[in-house]
Formats: structure tokens, sequence, C-alpha cells
């Protein structure tokens, strides 16, 4: 066993609608001891200013350029991320001293595998010295520079928690997490690990109730369950060549588009694409090695009651149950976070972050870098 560290984990994911942070006490193995949690939220102008920013970040070519004003938000960003952890730290009676390290993700604005190219705005050196807490950033480039796709690299840490999960959650056990996109973790009986993205989650009903209606999202599935599932429009999300391609791949949010204005009313184009959602979940779920027992859904979309009511009858018809994370014992809201803190800690001891069953990565690989908080200095994990 490892040394065990106390470490926080900080994600923003592809909606884009503020920071989860989370702290948990691990070796980077088989103990996870899962602490406190809080989201913070982006003000809407910075959201304006993050979504502007995936538009800019079309013309990058190399990692490290920052064209446009994204070395401004890029610090902004990373600001915004300090001032969540000093306010996390002083909730909860902790100081700078109590925590080993923090595991920052950052903002993704670009995703490219093929290209092998992945961009997280964020500035490690920065968000170290701010916080006087060493940093693990840029975790998916290593990964890409040896054959992977980069993505996912949460499997690792939904195999660590497979261990602790309530009896009646029978094997082969899939996590599911619903975020702007949607992905799965596969953990079989033996515990091997398969990982994939499974198709468009949030971000398509996000898109399209702030295109029609000027609102965020579809809380609790409220709007689409007005509607009815618009047939022909699913039919052309699901028959996209994503779901019958040979090889998984990870997906960038531009790769699928909301429908346009006046394909559907406001409830039925959210009904339809939280159908899509759900059934994408199932149809991705047609590439693992075997049949699922038990979907653990984790991530905001498991708050959506449409998506989660097509899921379980999806499933059913396939013989397996669904459950959101938290009947399981676990936080869907924090899990994300919680994962970038227990890589944080497998990179500091080099341990493989990623696997050829999860990104495709030619061999297992650790990854990241680490700002030191003393120096400002930064240097590979």
């Amino acid at each position: 066993m490892g040394r065990i560290r106390t470490a926080i984990g900080l994600m923003s994911g592809t909606s884009m609608d503020g920071i989860d942070v989370a702290l948990v006490k691990t070796d980077g193995e088989g103990v996870v001891e899962r602490g406190p949690a809080v989201g913070v939220a982006y003000d809407p102008a910075f959201r304006k200013r993050l979504q502007a920013a995936l538009e800019t970040a079309k013309t990058i070519a190399r990692r490290e350029e920052r064209p446009g004003d994204l070395a401004d938000v890029e610090r902004d960003l990373t600001l915004r991320h300090a001032a969540a952890i000093a306010s996390f730290l002083d909730a909860n009676g902790l100081t700078k001293a109590d925590v080993d390290v923090i595991g920052f993700h950052g903002q993704t604005v670009l995703h490219r595998p093929e290209q092998g190219l992945t961009v997280q705005l964020g500035d490690g050196g920065l968000l170290a010295g701010e916080s006087g807490i060493d940093v693990v950033y840029d975790m998916r480039a290593n990964d890409m520079a040896h054959g992977g796709q980069g993505a996912p690299l949460i499997p690792v840490y939904h195999a660590a928690l497979a261990r602790n999960l309530p009896a009646d959650c029978a094997f082969p056990v899939v996590f599911v997490n619903i975020g702007g996109i949607s992905n799965l973790t596969y953990i079989g009986p033996d515990g091997a690990i398969v990982a994939f993205d499974s198709g468009p989650g949030n971000t398509l009903i996000d898109q399209w109730v702030e295109a029609q209606a000027g609102i965020p999202f579809d809380q609790g599935g409220m709007i689409a369950s007005e509607g009815r599932a618009v047939a022909g429009l699913a039919a052309r999300y699901l028959d996209h060549p994503f779901f019958t391609a040979p090889e998984r791949r990870s997906l960038d949010r531009n790769d699928f588009s909301p429908p346009a204005g006046g394909e559907a009313t406001l409830e039925d184009g959210a009904r339809t694409l939280a159908h899509v959602t759900a059934a994408a979940i199932l149809k991705s779920a047609g590439h693992l090695p075997e049949r699922p027992k038990t979907y653990v859904v984790c991530g905001g979309g498991r708050l959506n009651q449409v998506i989660m009511g097509d899921l379980a009858g999806l499933a059913s018809d396939r013989g397996a149950k669904v459950i959101p994370a938290e009947a399981a014992g676990l936080d869907g809201d924090s899990l994300e976070a919680e994962a970038w803190a227990y890589l944080a800690v497998r990179a500091l001891d080099g341990l493989p972050l990623t696997f050829p069953g999860t990104t495709g990565v030619r061999a297992p690989v650790s990854g990241g870098v680490v700002a030191k908080a003393e120096r400002g200095a930064v240097s590979d994990a």
C-alpha cells in the first residue's frame, strides 16, 4: 500500500456551469476515503466567455497556443479555481497545510484525438502559487503522446469504487457519467476495465433549450416531460456512424449539433434529445465485452427524470437495472472531482492513469505535470 495523501480534485466539465471541488484521502489504489465536496457556479458573464472560448480554440494548432483572449480567459479561470479552493478550505476548517496535492482538470476547449491534440485551459503554476498547494495538471497529454484518445481518465477511479459497491449491485457493473458528453466505465466480474465515450449527454439539451427559450438547462427534465419524442429526429442522431464504428473514440462537444429551430417544438426537442441521451448509452454498451447487469449513473444527467426513465426502461429490456450514484452510497455530483484528486495521487506515485482498454493507449501510462507551490516550479509527474 502506498502513502495515503489528502487531495483536492477540481473539475469544470463540458457543461461549463461551474467548478466542482472534492476532497479525498487515498493511496491512489484501493484506499478511498471520500470527504466534503461543493459546487461553485460560474457567473453568467464568465460562462459566456467560456462558450466564446470554444470558438476561438478551434484555430489552435499546438497545445501551448492561446489565440485571441484565451490567455486572459485562462488566467481568470485559474483565479476562480483558486478562490473556490480558499472558500472550500475555510468552510471545512482546513488549511493549505492539511492538503498534499490538488488535481486540476481545467476547462477543455478543444479535443481532437485524431490529431493528438487536446487543450485544457488552466495554469497549474498560477494555481499552485495562489493556493500554496502543489498542483498536478494537464493529465491527458501523456496518454495522447502514447497513442491514446486522452479520455476517459476516470475509469481507474470507478474501478476503485467498484470494490465497495453494495452487494445487490450485480456485475458486470457500468458506471455511466452523464455530463455534457456521456461516458461508460465497465467493470467486469474479474475486475477488467473497459471505458469509452457513449454519446451526447446534456450538451445537446442545454444548447437546445438555451437557443429556443433562453434557459441554460432543462431542470429535472421538466421541459422534456411535456413533449414527445420525434422518431425521425432521434433516428438521425442514433444512426450516426459513431455508434457503429468498430473502434471507440472520445468525443468533442462539437461532434453532435442541436436540431435546427424549426425541427421541433421546445418540448418535443427536449424530449427527443433526452431519449437520444439514454438510447446512446445502451447503443454504445453493445460494444462492451459482456452485457451489463447494473448501471450506476453519475453526473448532472441523473437528475433529468426523463433521461433516467428512458434509460431504466431500455436497460430493463436487456435484463439490467439502473440506479443513481446515491443509491450506491456515492455522490453523483462530486464523483468527477473526486476522481481528479485520486488521479493526482496516482500521478505523484507514477501509477498508470490510463490503460489500453480505457483510452486505447499502447500500454498503461501515468501522466500529469506537477507545479510546486513553494517555487512555482513545473515538472513532469
